[in-house]
């Protein structure tokens, strides 16, 4: 008897659908799998097995075959476990065939008959939508996450016996319904908020510049100056995601098991800050079964690198294809895959080994050579993708005390969600989002200056030593503070202030 039951699989953060085909026959008593199972999927006969007679149905005493197509994918992972148990109930008659037909199925099985949650539910609801199924079939733990999929029904299950009923007609299940408003109700709520930060104006506002048009930013100071504290902060003033965004995001998070129990979708920005020991495989994805790296989680967010001149330099170097293709690609002898990346970088570094070189209270102890070695694993190309540079002095003991109200999180929100909007309206027939992503054809349209400005850029890189790589760094900054400022066109002060944020471009300051 042969019995056909829908489930899903994951390549990189989107799904598939495969056929599993159950075939009993008279014979001896053999369990195959085949259609290149990996080893968790060649496992899963004894928890099939264990799971229906544990249930209370009976086991085929013959040969069963099961087929996983298309037969030319690897598949991986424990969710074959419930469409293959159904398979072989739907082949000895104990559910009708018929109906499991109309679902997508996917759920790990324990030994006892209960379904446990699998990883990728999120991207598979989103296949089942698009292959015009009636339904999906989920584990109860992964229900939520699945039911943001609109026009779909989600039906979560805790046990075989339960599933079972309800194909048969005994059990009723509701469809799972999950508000979106009220999963988006709370998303301005943080526990950290940049009223908290004493002094460092100056940096406050360049990470308001660097959120409102996207730009990539590095800090540089001694340590404790507050390099970390502001960093943790951006989230909080960048703008809220948007249903798509955190479709994408979740996705991520959803192939990775990366999800809290119950989390229908990410809703906040991601803040990534991985320690300065990870490998170039942790950073930019990738392993025998390609799964995504750092780069990947802060996927319309926040990658904050601390104590960056301690990362090795060839992971670093990993970093510039993701950042200017925003997307990185992994490639092994099976196949390739690509992973979105569209991320802020942040970064944050001492401006030499002992954390003192230009520090008037404190002599640095580093030598020339040291001090040269230390910054040298930075290369010149990584930094010709960090838009923004700014110091970070030591915070004065009068600051540190209090004094005047610093401004909440939420106000410069509201400032940097407007600069958002009015770049949204101006690259709507475009593929990019913001300012930093502006190329050479967007930069001459949107960017045009008047003489009075042209004069200020031609002084600041004679006399600066900026370099000409910093040219169109510059001009896509000051188009970001207009925006912020609500004005059309570029001004002067927007030209000089970004001058002011292109500060290792000065050849005195980087050795």
């Amino acid at each position: 008897m042969l019995a056909k039951v829908l489930s899903s699989a994951v390549i990189g953060i989107d799904a598939y659908l495969v056929e599993v085909e159950v075939d009993i026959t008279s014979g001896l008593p053999t369990f195959t799998t085949v259609g290149l199972p990996e080893a968790s999927v060649k496992e899963s006969k004894e928890r099939v097995k264990s799971a229906i007679n544990n249930s209370g149905y009976t086991f085929p005493d013959d040969r069963i075959t099961v087929n996983l197509a298309p037969a030319s994918i690897k598949k991986e992972g424990t969710g074959f476990d419930l469409p293959i148990a159904l398979g072989i109930l739907a082949a000895t008659r104990i559910i009708p065939q018929k109906i499991v037909s109309k679902y997508l199925v996917l759920g790990e099985l324990s030994l006892d008959g209960r379904i446990k949650p699998v990883k990728g539910s999120l991207p598979m609801a989103l296949a089942a939508k698009h292959a015009g199924y009636q339904g999906i079939i989920v584990p109860h733990d992964n229900g939520r996450e699945a039911s943001v999929v609109k026009e779909i029904s989600v039906f979560p299950v805790k046990t075989l016996s339960q599933l079972v009923g309800f194909l048969r007609g005994f059990t009723p299940i509701k469809p799972l319904k999950t508000d979106i408003a009220a999963i988006f109700k709370d998303v301005d709520d943080f526990e950290i908020d940049f009223y908290e930060v004493m002094g460092q104006e100056h940096v406050k506002r360049a990470l308001e510049v660097a959120a409102a048009g996207g730009h990539n930013l590095i800090m540089i100071g001694p340590p404790g100056s507050g390099k970390t504290m502001l960093a943790k902060r951006l989230p909080t003033i960048l703008p809220p995601l948007t249903f798509d965004e955190a479709i994408e995001t979740t996705k991520i998070f959803s192939v990775i098991g990366g999800l809290l129990k119950g989390q229908a979708l990410v809703t906040n920005r991601p803040f990534r800050a991985p320690h300065h020991t990870i490998s170039d495989a942790g950073l930019i994805g990738g392993g025998h079964i390609p799964r995504p790296g750092e780069v990947s989680m802060a996927h319309n967010g926040v990658l904050f690198l601390d104590e960056l001149s301690e990362f090795k330099k060839h992971v670093l170097e990993v970093l510039r294809q993701p950042l200017e293709d925003l997307m990185v690609t992994i490639s092994r002898a099976a196949l390739t895959i690509t992973y979105p990346s569209s991320f802020m970088l942040v970064a944050a570094m001492n401006p030499c080994p002992c954390g003192y070189f230009s520090d008037p209270k404190h002599e640095c102890r580093c030598t020339y050579h040291q001090i040269h070695r230390y910054r040298s694993k930075i290369s010149g190309p990584l930094f010709d993708r960090i838009d923004i540079h700014v110091e970070v002095p030591a915070v004065p003991h009068r600051d540190l005390m209090g004094g005047a109200a610093t401004e909440p999180s939420k106000d410069i929100r509201k400032r940097v969600a407007a600069a958002r909007s009015v770049q949204s309206e101006r690259f709507k027939r475009t593929k990019i989002y913001c300012n930093a992503q502006m190329i050479n054809r967007h930069i001459k349209k949107h960017c045009q200056i008047d003489e009075a400005s042209s004069n200020l850029l031609e002084n600041a890189i004679d006399k600066l030593g900026l370099s000409a790589r910093a040219y169109n760094r510059i001009l896509k900054i000051s188009r970001t503070i207009a925006d912020l400022e609500g004005e059309p066109d570029i001004q002067v002060d927007h030209i000089s202030e970004a001058i002011q944020y292109r500060t290792l471009d000065r050849g005195k300051r980087f050795v």
